[in-house]
């Protein structure tokens, strides 16, 4: 497994975030993180690559026990993160903001290594004819390609996506969602959260569903959207499940 959550709790004050969330990522899977706004999708998310410490229970990466580690030691393991709120460095340039992302990394490239690496990584997510530009100057799909190529850059194993297909339409969600196949075929681990349906149980190859900090289901996409408890917490329409699974 290249990724071992156990006993996961976090709280903040009398809000109890994460309780005992345990489950496994095995390299080369595509799992999709699902759930209700507030069910801790987001803060889980961040006791895994070192935003917060948990209250209790650890994180294991690759073998070694990363809990608590602050997130640049995490991201030079080779775990990177791609957030919801896009905030590319505006005043510097497509290329240079991924070349941030590679020098920081898990190899911590020299300026050369950088610039050869953001240029692979752009022609990657398809913004090799932006790598000129002012990252401030790009639209929103084209910013979220810009927060991608960024993690991507620093050479993750696994990489973190939160709601990477939010603000999109439907052509780009498809156009992303294909660049998320071949990050993975590359031999890239993804977990991820989103709220787009059809396109989470499409493309993951297993789903768990958080409900109010704790994990209430986890399995095949065709098993989670049939599970009445997922059904009654989330997606509150039981004729959504063909729908779901047909896109």
């Amino acid at each position: 497994m290249i990724l071992e959550v156990r006993e996961i709790s976090k709280r903040f004050g009398g809000l109890q975030a994460l309780s005992n969330v345990t489950f496994d990522l095995a390299a080369g899977e595509i799992l999709g993180l699902i759930g209700p706004n507030g069910a801790g999708k987001t803060t889980l998310f961040n006791v895994i690559n070192g935003v917060f410490s948990p209250n209790s229970g650890k994180v294991i990466f690759r073998g070694e026990d990363i809990t608590g580690l602050p997130a640049y030691e995490v991201a030079r393991r080779g775990l990177a993160r791609a957030y919801q709120v896009v905030r590319p460095l505006s005043d510097l340039t497509v290329r240079e903001n991924v070349m941030v992302g590679a020098c920081f990394g898990r190899e911590g490239f020299s300026l050369a290594g950088a610039y050869r690496v953001a240029d692979e990584v752009l022609e990657q997510v398809g913004l090799t004819d932006k790598a000129d530009l002012l990252a401030g100057s790009l639209n929103v799909a084209q910013k979220k390609r810009l927060e991608l190529a960024r993690a991507l850059g620093s050479r993750p194993y696994l990489l973190l996506l939160d709601e990477v297909l939010a603000g999109l339409n439907p052509s780009e969600i498809s156009q992303m969602l294909e660049t998320i196949r071949q990050i993975r075929d590359g031999g890239i681990t993804i977990l991820m959260i989103e709220h787009v349906m059809q396109a989470v149980m499409n493309v993951s190859d297993r789903v768990l569903v958080l409900d109010y900090g704790a994990l209430i289901a986890q399995g095949l996409p065709q098993e989670v959207v049939n599970d009445p408890q997922v059904i009654e917490a989330y997606l509150g329409d039981p004729q959504l499940t063909q729908r779901l699974l047909e896109g």
